[in-house]
């Protein structure tokens, strides 16, 4: 039987398949492996599909290659055998003219097929030219580098939010060094030296870590380099899978081969056994000059779930802390999002005097932020009123932290003053008696009486199980130095503003 009559009967075909397997699946299970699926066209037996990813194809064969071919059989009742063609940016889908003529033979088009003939037997694709990170064309036409990298469908990394990119970056005073340092090494060439390995980036939730780590992501991918992007709840998993599949050995190896490792929220790494595969492949991929950049919300020495190995390699990159919106940068963010906002809403005003009032009381985050311009939005475009002060104290209500006295906890107390005594809070903990620890350990039970509600005997728990006399030793000595030590006592009252402010 002849393949396709005519490219209607092409479509309406292939529209027909769509629509059965939707049906069957659900439009989440068909949006997710099936949104990018395309029918190249029929010839004699064989029918030709093309995805995007060899992830994708990987996939489809493995799990849903019998109700594939029953479903274009219904269609095509000629077809035997399923094709599957890697498609890409650079070489789009085989036309489908060109299917029965010499195009077909050519080594160039043949090196991108997975051939599968079912219904037995049915095999994983056959390995393909190497796992390296592709462009590919964006919802909007546009190529813009990959959101994932499937290295012989061994690891998926988590999904990259187009919008946060370098050009997107607000830069201020609070996280310039930050974004320096991840610029340099997004536009390095293969043959630089990586003077920052790993680099490191820490900071409090919603100020920017996520968004330099997929900046990072985006630019090294457009550079052609192999790069992966993954939370660290994502490289659990794929640890674990690849134990529960016996394809751990493949995981290392694939892993192990990238250009760039990009690894976010670094703080939730849990697991003896994981904890140690990810020791091994930062040594790996430092010794083999490769670049990794990690971000958490707090220092490597205060990981304290993760192995001392693990801090240590940490440590010893460039760490950076990216700290707290200043009102300029609140401001030069705000300006931002209203200017995006603008482009899809042109008539949204806001006023200079709203911006600096939304700017000085939304003082926590860019998150916050963000949800100020949407109420404002909502506000403007549903009210259709010009926005003023007293609309924009009604629409951030929610968002303005009251003037509440800054509750302090213990724990915030024994790293800063280890922190400004440079010692570690095991120090603190421990029980060592030099002089170099017992001053900043009997500081910081004194801050612990004077700023918190806790009790003596709870402070002594605190600090390594202490009996509560021991902390009322401590709070009666530093309380006699600071009425005769005056540079002692400014150097308390300092600690005591930075635990509050």
């Amino acid at each position: 039987m002849a393949s396709f009559d005519s490219d209607a009967s092409d479509s309406d075909a292939w529209a027909r398949i769509c629509r059965r397997l939707r049906a069957e699946l659900g439009d989440d299970v068909y949006s997710s492996w099936f949104g990018r699926l395309e029918l190249d066209g029929i010839s004699g037996p064989n029918a030709y599909l093309s995805v995007p990813t060899k992830f994708l194809k990987s996939w489809i064969q493995a799990h849903y290659l019998d109700k594939m071919l029953a479903l274009i059989c219904v269609e095509f009742p000629q077809v035997r055998r399923l094709t599957f063609n890697l498609r890409s940016a650079s070489r789009p889908s085989l036309p489908r003219a060109e299917l029965d003529g010499q195009r077909l033979a050519t080594p160039e088009w043949r090196m991108g097929l997975a051939k599968v003939e079912a219904p037995a037997g049915a095999r994983r694709g056959e390995a393909g030219a190497g796992g390296s990170a592709r462009p590919r064309p964006s919802l909007d036409g546009k190529v813009a580098p990959v959101t994932e990298w499937a290295a012989d469908d061994i690891i998926v990394g988590s999904p990259l939010d187009r919008r946060m990119t370098f050009a997107t970056f607000v830069v201020g005073r609070c996280n310039q060094l930050a974004h320096a340092a991840a610029q340099q090494i997004a536009s390095a060439a293969p043959s630089d030296p990586l003077p920052y390995n790993p680099l490191y980036l820490h900071a409090a939730v919603g100020l920017g870590k996520t968004h330099l780590l997929q900046s990072v992501a985006h630019a090294a991918a457009a550079c052609r380099h192999r790069v992966i992007y993954l939370t660290a709840e994502r490289f659990m998993h794929g640890f674990v899978s690849a134990l529960k599949a016996q394809t751990a050995l493949a995981f290392k190896e694939k892993l192990r081969a990238i250009d760039v490792l990009v690894i976010d929220d670094i703080q939730f790494l849990q697991g003896k056994s994981i904890q140690q595969e990810f020791c091994h492949t930062l040594n790996a991929l430092i010794d083999s000059g490769r670049q990794i950049v990690i971000a958490a919300d707090r220092p490597p020495g205060d990981l304290e779930n993760l192995d001392e190995r693990v801090r240590s390699r940490l440590a010893g990159g460039l760490c950076v802390e990216m700290g707290c919106l200043d009102l300029a940068l609140r401001t030069k963010i705000l300006e931002a999002r209203i200017g995006a906002a603008k482009h899809i809403h042109p008539n949204f005003d806001v006023p200079d005097a709203v911006v600096a009032y939304v700017a000085s009381v939304v003082q926590t985050n860019g998150r916050d932020l963000d949800g100020a311009i949407n109420r404002l939005l909502a506000h403007a475009s549903l009210n259709g009123a010009p926005l003023g002060l007293e609309t924009a104290e009604t629409a951030i209500r929610d968002l303005v932290r009251t003037s509440e006295p800054k509750r302090v906890k213990i724990e915030d107390i024994q790293k800063l003053v280890a922190s400004h005594f440079n010692v570690t809070r095991a120090d603190i903990l421990s029980s060592r008696r030099t002089a170099n620890v017992v001053r900043p350990r009997q500081i910081a039970m004194y801050l612990s009486k004077v700023l918190t509600l806790r009790s003596l005997p709870e402070i002594g728990r605190r600090f390594g199980g202490r009996d509560h006399t021991t902390v009322l030793h401590a709070v009666r000595k530093i309380e006699h130095m600071t009425a005769n030590d005056a540079p002692l006592s400014d150097e308390i009252e300092l600690l005591k503003r930075m635990l509050l402010e």
